[in-house]
C-alpha cells in the first residue's frame, strides 16, 4: 500500500515541532520550509539508499548544506524509520546523536554542515568520486553488466547562502566537469536570520544566474504545494537526460518559511527560535490528526555483486619506485615523484588550484590522467571537493600554494569535523620563496591546521623525507597537512630510510653537545651550515628535524632538552602557532634555556638568503642564538 505522503508531511511538521520545543532551541521555520520538496525526494521513489549499508556504492546521497534544518533531517529519518521518536526528543542534548546541525555521529550523515555555502561543493566531490568509482564497478561486475543506474548526489541548499561566493565556484566547475549526477534543490523561502534575501522571491533571477553557469533548471512556483513538488520530481526522472545529457540541475522552489504553522509561516523574526510550548500546542493541532504510526518508503539501490572492487583505502598496498631527479631539489618538486609513488592505488586521486606546474601535483597527469582533477583558481571549492571525494572512499591530495590555502580556512575547520580522509599539500611555504614577496609567502599555515583536532601537520626538509611522508599520509586515515618549500635543497636522507608520523630525525655530534637546535624544512639546512661552522671553533650541538610538527615527537624533545639544557628553535613560519609553540608545549614542565627564532618582521622582496637573513633565521643568526649572543631585531 503506498504511503499517504500528505499524512507523513504532517507527521514530519510535529516531529519538528515536537524537538525543537522540548530542545528550547533550533531552526523549526528553516526546517517547515523544505517539508514537501524532501517528502517529495525521499517517499516518492526518487531517492535511493540502504541505511543499513550506507556506503553501499550504489546508493544516492544527501547534503543538508542548509544544515540548520537539521530537525527536518531527522524528522524524515523517524518517517523512514530510522530513528525511534524519542531519541528525537534529546536534539541538541549533550549526551544526544542528534546535533544542533547534522554531524557524521548518524552513520546517515556523510559531512557536517552548518557553515553555510559548502555543500554544493562537497556534492561536487561526491559526484566526480562516484562516477569515477562506477567506471571502476561496471568493469567489475558480474556478467560484464554496465547498465547500472549512476547514484545521484542531492543537495539541499538555502537562499542565504547563495551570497557565499563558494557557491558560484561550485556551480561553474559541476558544469565544467558535466555532473549530471548531480542535483541542488534551493529552498528559496525568502527570509534569512534578520530579514529579507537579497533576492527574495525573484525566482527568475536565481534561474538565470545558474543557468548562465551552465546548468538545467527546474522551477517549482510552490514548494509549500505537495503536487506540484510530485510533479516536478518525476518531470526530472522522466527527462533527465532530455533536459541536457552532461549537465548538472537545479531545483529552485519558491516555499515560505515556517511553513504550514499560521502563526509563523512567512513572518520575519523567527529564524532559530522554537515555539513557545502553548504556540507549539495550537500548531500541533491546526496540523490536524496525526498518524503516528505512519512511515515512509526509502528506495532501496539494486543490490549487485561486484568482485574484486575496494572502496575503501588501501592500506596495503606497496608504494611502487620512484626516481628522484637530482640530489639536489626543492620538495616542492619532489612532491611530483611522490604522487608517482603512490598511483598505483586507485583511490588516489590529485586535485589542484591551477597551480599545478608549480606544485608538480601536475605528474599525475602523467601516470594517471582520469585521477587528476583541475580546480582552478578556487581553494574554498577545492577543499571541500576532496572532502566530498573521500566520503566516496577516496584519497583525495589537492595542492596549491600554501599562502592561499588561508582562505580555505573554513573549508578545512569543516572538514575535520567531518571524519576526514582529506590531505592538504601548500607549497611555496616562507621567507624562503624569495623575489614573490610577501603577499605569496604562507607564515601561518602550520598554526591554522595545527590547532585543528586529530589534524597531522608534516614538514620535510628533503626530497627523500617528502616521498616518504607524502606515502605516510596515504597510508594514514585523516586531515593531513604537508608544508613544501620553493627552495632547492640538498637531500639529507636514505632512500631505505622510514619518516613515521610523530617520529623525528637527530643529527648527533661525536662530542658532548651544549645546545639542541629543533628545525623544520627548509631551516633543517640553516642548522646544518650552522652547526659546521660551530664545531670548527669547538662548540657542538644536536639538530633535530621536527618533520612531523603534529604530532610532535616529545620523547626525543625532551630527551635532548634536558642533556643540554639549551633549546634553540628556529622555523620560516610566524613565532605564533607554528613550530615553537609545538616545542613549547613537548616542554612544559623541564627547566631549559630556550631561544626561538621565527619570522617576526613584516617580509618583502628579496633572495632567499637575504630574506632568512633578515628575519634571524638563517645560520648566521643560530650561531649567535648557540652562542648566546643579543640578535639585531
Amino acid at each position: 500500500m503506498k504511503t499517504d505522503l500528505k499524512s507523513l508531511t504532517s507527521l514530519i511538521r510535529h516531529d519538528i515541532l515536537q524537538m525543537t520545543t522540548a530542545a528550547g532551541s533550533g531552526h523549526p521555520t528553516s526546517s517547515l520550509s523544505a517539508v514537501e520538496l524532501m517528502t517529495a525526494l525521499w517517499f516518492d521513489g526518487h531517492y535511493h539508499y540502504d541505511p543499513k549499508d550506507p556506503k553501499y556504492i550504489f546508493n544516492d546521497r544527501i547534503i543538508f548544506s542548509k544544515g540548520h534544518a537539521a530537525p527536518l533531517l531527522y524528522a524524515l529519518y523517524h518517517a523512514a524509520r530510522w530513528l525511534e521518536y524519542d531519541e528525537l526528543l534529546t536534539l541538541r542534548k549533550f549526551t544526544s546523536r542528534l546535533e544542533g546541525h547534522p554531524t557524521t555521529e548518524l552513520p546517515w550523515v556523510d559531512v557536517a554542515t552548518g557553515s553555510l555555502g559548502q555543500g554544493l561543493s562537497v556534492g561536487i566531490g561526491m559526484a566526480l568520486g562516484i562516477k569515477l568509482q562506477m567506471k571502476r564497478a561496471k568493469r567489475s561486475l558480474r556478467f560484464g553488466r554496465d547498465d547500472m543506474r549512476t547514484p545521484h548526489v542531492y543537495v539541499l541548499m538555502g537562499d542565504s547562502e547563495f551570497s557565499e561566493g563558494q557557491v558560484y565556484e561550485a556551480l561553474q566547475l559541476a558544469s565544467y566537469y558535466k555532473l549530471n549526477n548531480l542535483i541542488g534543490i534551493l529552498d528559496v523561502n525568502r527570509l534569512g536570520q534578520r530579514g529579507e534575501t537579497m533576492l527574495g522571491w525573484d525566482l527568475k533571477t536565481y534561474e538565470n544566474r545558474i543557468k548562465s553557469f551552465g546548468w538545467n533548471t527546474v522551477i517549482i512556483e510552490n514548494g509549500n504545494d505537495l503536487e506540484e513538488v510530485q510533479k516536478a520530481f518525476h518531470y526530472l526522472t522522466a527527462n533527465r537526460y532530455l533536459l541536457s545529457a552532461d549537465t548538472p540541475t537545479m531545483i529552485i522552489a519558491k516555499t515560505k518559511k515556517g511553513a504550514g504553522i499560521t502563526s509563523v509561516e512567512n513572518k520575519d523574526g523567527w529564524h532559530g527560535k522554537p515555539l513557545p510550548k502553548d504556540m507549539m500546542e495550537i500548531a500541533i493541532h491546526e496540523l490536524g490528526e496525526i498518524d503516528m504510526q505512519l512511515r515512509g518508503e526509502v528506495q532501496k539501490p539494486e543490490q549487485v555483486e561486484i568482485r574484486n572492487h575496494k572502496t575503501e583505502k588501501s592500506n596495503d598496498l606497496p608504494a611502487t619506485s620512484y626516481q628522484l631527479p637530482a640530489d639536489t631539489m626543492a620538495t616542492r618538486e619532489a612532491y611530483g615523484a611522490a604522487i608517482k609513488s603512490i598511483a598505483n592505488d586507485p583511490n588516489v586521486v590529485v586535485l589542484d588550484a591551477e597551480t599545478s606546474n608549480s606544485t608538480y601535483a601536475e605528474t599525475m597527469k602523467e601516470v594517471a590522467p582520469e585521477r587528476f582533477f583541475e580546480m582552478f583558481i578556487a581553494e574554498q571549492n577545492m577543499v571541500s571537493v576532496a572532502l566530498g571525494m573521500s566520503k566516496i572512499g577516496l584519497i583525495p591530495f589537492a595542492s596549491s600554494f600554501a599562502a592561499f590555502l588561508t582562505r580555505a580556512y573554513d573549508q578545512i575547520r569543516m572538514a575535520g569535523l567531518s571524519t576526514p580522509n582529506v590531505k592538504i599539500v601548500g607549497s611555496h611555504a616562507g621567507v624562503s620563496i624569495g623575489e614573490d614577496g610577501a603577499s605569496q609567502m604562507a607564515l601561518e599555515d602550520i598554526a591554522m591546521i595545527r590547532v585543528l583536532i586529530h589534524s597531522v601537520v608534516l614538514y620535510p626538509s628533503d626530497p627523500v623525507s617528502t616521498v616518504k611522508l607524502v606515502q605516510e599520509m596515504r597510508s594514514h586515515t585523516g586531515l593531513s597537512y604537508l608544508r613544501l618549500t620553493r627552495a632547492k635543497s640538498d637531500t639529507l636522507y636514505r632512500t631505505d630510510e622510514n619518516f613515521p608520523i610523530g617520529g623525528s630525525k637527530v643529527f648527533t655530534a661525536e662530542n658532548n653537545e651544549t645546545a639542541v637546535i629543533i628545525a623544520a624544512g627548509i631551516t633543517v639546512h640553516e642548522a646544518l651550515k650552522a652547526r659546521n661552522i660551530l664545531e670548527k671553533k669547538g662548540t657542538y650541538v644536536a639538530i633535530i628535524d621536527a618533520y612531523s610538527v603534529k604530532p610532535i615527537d616529545s620523547k626525543t624533545i625532551r630527551s635532548y632538552a634536558k642533556k643540554t639544557g639549551h633549546v634553540i628553535i628556529v622555523e620560516d613560519h610566524s613565532a605564533f602557532g607554528g613550530l615553537g609553540d609545538a616545542v613549547r608545549e613537548a616542554l612544559d614542565g623541564i627547566p631549559v634555556t630556550i631561544h626561538h627564532l621565527a619570522v617576526r618582521k613584516t617580509p618583502r622582496s628579496g633572495t632567499p638568503d637575504e630574506l632568512l637573513a633578515f628575519e634571524n633565521i638563517d645560520a648566521g643568526a643560530i650561531i649567535k642564538a648557540v652562542n648566546g649572543e643579543k640578535l639585531v631585531p
